[in-house]
C-alpha cells in the first residue's frame, strides 16, 4: 500500500510559472515572500504529510476514535503526530503575527492544507476547525477573548470547535434552541445539546475552545435571535493557566461511514448548572459571526476534496502501473501488460488527473483573491476581489467535493475487485470523501446560495465580470499559432457560451419562478465549476505551450500538462451544453410530479 506524495511540481507550477506568487509578493506584508522560501515550506510540508501523517491514515481508519465515560481517545500515533505538527509551527502558518502566527498568505496555506487532507483528512479536520474559530475571535472577539485564547489556539496548544447543529435543527439554524442566560458579570450560562461536532472532544490538547450558537432571553425568533459564545472545555485563570472543568460534556461520538479517526461528538452544555460562556461581539448577531467561520470552513472543505482526489488518483495510478493483466489492444503480441496500457483505464486516470488539477488551479485563483481582498492597498481592488471570492466559494466547496467522491469511486473501479477490498486502501478514500458534500452545507445548499445570493441578487454582475475574464483567455488561445490550443479554446468558448446562457436564464426567471430555477441549481453549480476549471486549465496550457516553444524547463511536465488540458476539454467542457439545457428546461417535470407519484 503506497503512501501519499505531495504534488509539489504542479503546486510550484501554479505558484511560480502561472504567476500567483509574483502577484502575492506585491501585496503589503508579502514583499519578502520569495519562491525559494515558499518552495522550502511546501517541501517540508510535503515531507511531514508523507512521512508522518500518511502512515497514520490506515491506522486511524481501522482503530477509529474511542469514547469512554465522556473522554475520547484518538488512535495510536495521533498525539505524537499532533505534537510534531504544533512544534513545526504548522497550525500558525497563515495566522496573524500579533498572536504568534507566521502571517503567510492564504495562497500558501491552502496548498499546505491540501497536503494534510491528501495524506490524512481525519487529522486535517482538527486544525481546520481551529483556524475557523481563530478567525471568528480575531474579527469579532473582545480584547479579553483575544488575549485569553488566541495565542494558544494559534500555536495549536488548544484547539477550537464550531457548534451549530442541534438534533431538531439540522441545517435549519432558525430552529436552534440552546440558550444563554446572562449572569450580570459579563459571563453567560449556556444550556443545550449540539450534535455533529468535529473534534468536539479529544485527547490531543489540554483545552478545547467551543464556539457555540445560543439564544439569550427575549431574543427575536428565527436566525435574527442567535448569539455566539466562547465556551471553553476548561476555564482559564487570570494568569493563563487552566482552571476548573466547565460544564460541557461529550455524551457520545458517532459511528460513521468514513473519517473514523476524527471524533464527531455529541456535546451537552449545562447539565450541572450551566456552562460558563462569553459573548462574541454583539447579542443576536451570532449567525453573522458564525458565517465568518463557515465561509472559511467551506473553502477548506473544498480543499479537503482536492486532497482526497489527489490521493485517490495517486493510489489508482500506482496500482495501474503495477497490475499486469491482459494484452494491449492494437498490438500483435501475446505479452500481458500493466493495465495502464488499457484505453479505458487511461480514460479514468486522466479523468481523475485533469479534474484534480483543474480544482487545484481554481482554488489557488480564489486563495490569491482572498489575499488581495485582505491585503491590497486599494479599497476598490479589495472590494472586487472579495466579490470574486464570495461568488466562487460555493463552487470550490460544492464542485470540488462532488468531484472528490466521483474521483475516489473511479479509483475503486481502476482497482477492480481489489478496490472493494479494504486492504488496498482505495475504499477508504471513497468513504472519507462522502462526508465532504455534506459538511458546512450540502451541495444543494451551496448551489442555492450561488444561484440566489451570488447571481440573482446582483443581476449576474459578478459572474458577468468573470465571464469576460474567461473570454480574454479564450481569445488568447484562438490567437496562438497552435492547433492544440485552438481546439482547447473552441471547447472553452462553447463552455463559456453555455454558462452565460444559464446565467441569463437565472437572472430573468429567479424572481418569478424560483422553484423552477432552483431545480437546476446543482446542475448549474456543476456547469460553473466545469467551465471555471477549464478556464484555469486553459491558462495552464498557454504557459506550458510557451515553455515548450522556449525549450526551457521540464519538457515532460509541460507536455503532460497540455495532454491533460486537452483531455479535460474533450471530456469535461463538452458536457457544458447538456448541463445548461438541464438548467433551462429541467424544472418542469420535477415540479409537475405529485408527491404521491414518487
Amino acid at each position: 500500500m503506497s503512501d501519499y506524495t505531495a504534488p509539489l511540481r504542479d503546486m510550484q507550477f501554479l505558484l511560480n510559472e502561472f504567476g500567483h506568487l509574483q502577484r502575492i509578493a506585491a501585496l503589503p506584508g508579502c514583499e519578502d515572500l520569495g519562491s525559494d522560501l515558499v518552495d522550502a515550506i511546501l517541501a517540508e510540508a510535503g515531507r511531514f504529510a508523507g512521512e508522518v501523517l500518511s502512515p497514520l491514515n490506515v491506522i486511524g481508519d481501522r482503530e477509529g476514535a474511542r469514547w469512554h465515560d465522556g473522554a475520547v481517545s484518538t488512535p495510536a500515533g495521533w498525539r505524537k503526530a499532533y505534537e510534531q505538527f504544533v512544534e513545526g509551527g504548522w497550525n500558525a502558518l497563515s495566522c496573524e503575527p500579533e498572536f504568534g502566527g507566521q502571517g503567510l498568505p492564504r495562497l500558501v496555506s491552502a496548498l499546505v492544507e491540501e497536503m494534510w487532507n491528501g495524506a490524512n483528512v481525519s487529522f486535517g479536520l482538527c486544525p481546520m476547525l481551529t483556524r475557523g474559530a481563530i478567525e471568528a475571535i480575531e474579527l469579532r472577539g473582545s480584547a479579553h477573548l483575544k488575549e485569553t485564547y488566541l495565542p494558544k489556539m494559534v500555536s495549536g496548544e488548544w484547539t477550537g470547535s464550531m457548534n451549530l447543529t442541534e438534533p431538531q435543527a439540522g441545517s435549519d439554524l432558525a430552529a436552534v434552541r440552546s440558550r444563554a442566560e446572562p449572569q450580570g458579570d459579563g459571563t453567560y450560562k449556556v444550556f443545550g445539546q449540539k450534535i455533529f461536532i468535529t473534534y468536539g472532544e479529544h485527547d490531543l490538547t489540554d483545552n478545547i475552545v467551543h464556539l457555540v450558537l445560543a439564544r439569550i432571553p427575549g431574543a427575536p425568533e428565527g436566525v435574527k435571535g442567535i448569539s455566539l459564545f466562547v465556551v471553553p472545555k476548561f476555564l482559564v485563570n487570570p494568569d493563563g493557566s487552566l482552571g476548573a472543568r466547565n460544564d460541557v460534556r461529550c455524551v457520545s461520538i458517532e459511528h460513521k461511514l468514513g473519517i473514523h479517526a476524527s471524533p464527531t461528538a455529541v456535546l451537552a452544555f449545562g447539565d450541572q448548572g450551566g456552562a460558563t460562556g462569553w459573548l462574541v461581539g454583539e447579542e443576536n448577531r451570532g449567525l453573522e459571526y458564525m458565517f465568518i467561520m463557515m465561509n472559511a470552513a467551506r473553502f477548506s472543505v473544498g480543499i479537503e476534496g482536492i486532497g482526497l482526489a489527489e490521493r485517490a488518483y495517486q493510489r489508482a495510478l500506482a496500482y495501474a502501473r503495477d497490475r499486469v493483466q491482459g494484452g494491449e489492444l492494437g498490438v500483435k503480441s501475446r505479452d500481458k501488460v500493466a493495465i495502464i496500457r488499457h484505453p479505458d483505464v487511461r480514460r479514468m486516470l486522466l479523468s481523475m488527473k485533469s479534474r484534480t488539477e483543474a480544482m487545484r488551479a481554481l482554488a489557488c485563483e480564489v486563495a490569491t483573491a482572498m489575499d488581495f481582498a485582505q491585503r491590497h492597498a486599494d479599497a476598490e481592488q479589495r472590494q472586487r476581489s472579495q466579490a470574486f471570492v464570495d461568488l466562487m466559494i460555493p463552487v470550490v466547496k460544492g464542485w470540488s467535493t462532488e468531484n472528490a467522491i466521483d474521483i475516489a469511486s473511479l479509483g475503486v473501479q481502476i482497482h477492480g475487485g481489489m478496490g472493494f477490498i479494504e486492504e488496498t486502501g482505495a475504499a477508504q478514500h471513497l468513504r472519507d470523501a462522502r462526508i465532504t458534500t455534506i459538511y458546512e452545507g450540502t451541495t444543494g445548499i451551496q448551489a442555492a446560495d450561488l444561484v440566489g445570493r451570488k447571481i440573482a441578487r446582483d443581476g449576474g454582475q459578478a459572474i458577468g465580470q468573470l465571464i469576460e475574464r474567461m473570454r480574454t483567455v479564450k481569445a488568447q488561445l484562438g490567437a496562438a499559432d497552435s492547433a492544440s490550443l485552438s481546439r482547447i479554446g473552441a471547447a472553452l468558448g462553447q463552455g463559456i457560451g453555455a454558462l452565460q446562457q444559464a446565467v441569463q436564464f437565472i437572472v430573468a426567471e429567479y424572481d418569478s419562478a424560483v422553484a423552477k430555477v432552483s431545480v437546476g441549481s446543482v446542475p448549474f453549480l456543476e456547469l460553473f465549476g466545469i467551465v471555471a476549471g477549464g478556464w484555469q486549465l486553459a491558462r495552464s496550457a498557454l504557459v506550458a505551450e510557451q515553455r515548450l516553444r522556449e525549450g526551457s524547463g521540464d519538457t515532460a511536465f509541460y507536455q503532460a500538462k497540455l495532454h491533460t488540458v486537452q483531455f479535460y476539454a474533450d471530456h469535461q467542457l463538452t458536457r457544458a451544453n447538456g448541463l445548461a439545457d438541464t438548467v433551462l428546461h429541467g424544472g418542469d417535470a420535477a415540479l409537475a410530479m405529485d408527491d404521491a407519484q414518487f
